[in-house]
């Protein structure tokens, strides 16, 4: 199974999970976490071309992918573009932060149970967890 999450690009929130077989493609899963307020989307390059897949054409959104690893190792390491990857890297890694707490802090990196709606339930309990976490550091003292 695949587990995938929506989160805030300001926060780094959770703020949609879906889980999906292993033997999906990762584009399937997408329409399930835009929520439709969003105005940008940054994805890695196995997102590329949900742009014009029927149920995203008429979302009024940026969208920003990810060159794939190929095209940019051919890039001269100083020049524009890669400094624009580079940033689109970082606005990435804001999803990959509550990994690091679902899978390490709350010790979640191998699966325990047999059917996707109990390993789903569990993920949406430790989601709110780390939401918790996470948001520790925006309360006021």
């Amino acid at each position: 199974m695949k587990l995938y999450i929506g989160a805030d690009d300001a926060l780094a929130l959770i703020h949609s999970i879906e889980t999906i077989a292993a033997n999906a493609h990762d584009i399937t899963a997408a329409d399930k976490l835009l929520h439709g307020k969003e105005q940008r989307v940054w994805a890695d390059a196995s997102y590329r071309g949900i742009d014009k897949r029927p149920e995203h054409t008429n979302r009024k959104v940026d969208w920003f992918f990810a060159m794939r690893p190929s095209e940019r190792k051919q890039l001269p390491v100083d020049g524009p573009v890669a400094r624009n990857e580079k940033r689109k890297a970082g606005m990435r890694t804001k999803v990959e932060h509550p990994f690091r707490f679902i899978k390490l802090l709350f010790g979640y990196s191998k699966v325990r149970y047999r059917g996707l709606a109990k390993i789903t339930n569990r993920l949406h309990l430790l989601a709110a967890f780390t939401n918790l976490l996470i948001g520790r550091k925006y309360m006021a003292p």
